[in-house]
């Protein structure tokens, strides 16, 4: 797939994640440069500019004289994200339900239904990406912009490990219904167990996630 010769390094750095969320690109694998920029049709300039973006966010490690090579977070990092996404996404919800007009409801309805047919058709990546869309949703009503610029930064850092979260039996089923009763919730004004639910929602994301690192890593162990 080629992209236009004015493709940006942010671009490049939601391409990469994408790949690295996917398992197109797996811990330890070293990004080949050369390859990369012939495959989308850019200079090594806005690559490399992408790649410290990811370094940043933990899931590029640039080692001199060697290059790029995927790595992935500490989940201990993961978990202390989790713990302040649950405060601010919470905050979030509360403050976009008591602005909420009927047209920025329906619009959330809408994403929601995305989400249920990505659930019914088991589309884990499509299920990440409308879900992505439905929490940026609320977060943009909500209208701090500062808030969504340190949600956004703690999202794209999670994105890697909440992909791997579905994978956890029954964890897509589950989170559905979360998100049914969020959206039933929002649909009755009610900002103060809008915030409460979405607290939860983000817990038992959480929580899908260390049982699924924990089966890994007993997996390895055997």
């Amino acid at each position: 797939m080629k992209f236009k010769k004015t493709i940006y390094h942010i671009e490049i750095a939601d391409m990469l994640r994408d790949m690295i969320m996917t398992g197109k690109l797996k811990e330890g694998d070293k990004v080949k440069e050369d390859d990369l920029c012939s495959k989308i049709g850019v200079s090594k300039t806005p690559l490399r500019e992408a790649l410290r973006v990811l370094s940043v966010e933990g899931l590029i490690e640039l080692i001199p004289n060697r290059g790029a090579f995927v790595t992935q977070p500490e989940f201990s990092e993961i978990r202390e994200m989790f713990d302040v996404m649950v405060l601010l996404e919470g905050f979030c919800a509360r403050t976009a339900c008591e602005k909420m007009r009927p047209p920025d409801f329906d619009h959330l309805k809408k994403l929601h239904t995305r989400l249920e047919q990505k659930a019914e058709q088991e589309d884990q990546e499509g299920y990440i990406e409308v879900n992505n869309q439905f929490h940026s949703y609320v977060q943009e009503l909500a209208g701090n912009r500062s808030l969504n610029q340190i949600l956004g930064g703690l999202r794209k850092k999670i994105l890697l490990y909440r992909f791997q979260s579905l994978h956890a039996q029954g964890r897509m089923a589950e989170s559905i219904r979360e998100h049914r009763e969020l959206l039933e919730v929002f649909h009755q004004r009610d900002h103060l167990k809008v915030e409460m639910l979405m607290q939860i929602h983000l817990k038992k994301q959480l929580a899908a996630l260390e049982e699924q690192v924990q089966n890994l890593e007993t997996a390895g162990e055997a």
